[in-house]
């Protein structure tokens, strides 16, 4: 089967179209009441290796329906009119669900570079998740 486009194309797209931001920027915003970290990762990367501490994890499957104010899944976290920080493990994940959160109208959407990766290896602060 040969695809019409790969991820690889996907990820260029969605990078040309939404605001990176270096983890050191991330680091500096963290403290911000304003800024609401949106961690997008599978629930299982967050047990294995925790998350950015006080990140709302959002699964990327469910996003589109947590935006939504129509949807039955709707998240009122996305009614405020904060900065969303979405990140993944390495930013690609994170690229794609900005561009889609833009799409849908929510403003104030960045994604961090490098994602959970450059955050951990930059000392950012990461806490632990327990499993439910």
């Amino acid at each position: 089967m040969k695809l019409k486009m790969g991820y690889k194309e996907l990820v260029a797209r969605a990078e040309a179209v939404v605001k990176s931001i270096s983890v050191q920027q991330a680091i500096d915003l963290h403290s911000n009441p304003s800024v609401v970290f949106i961690d997008l990762r599978d629930i299982r990367e967050l047990y294995r290796e925790g998350k950015i501490s006080g990140a709302v994890h959002v699964p990327r499957g469910m996003l589109e329906f947590w935006i939504d104010p129509e949807s039955p899944y709707h998240k009122p976290i996305f009614d405020q009119d904060k900065t969303f920080v979405f990140y993944c493990n390495l930013g690609w994940r994170s690229a794609l669900a900005a561009q889609v959160a833009t799409e849908m109208g929510v403003s104030g959407v960045c994604h961090i570079d490098g994602g959970f990766d450059a955050w951990k290896a930059h000392g950012g602060n990461v806490e632990k998740v327990e499993k439910r």
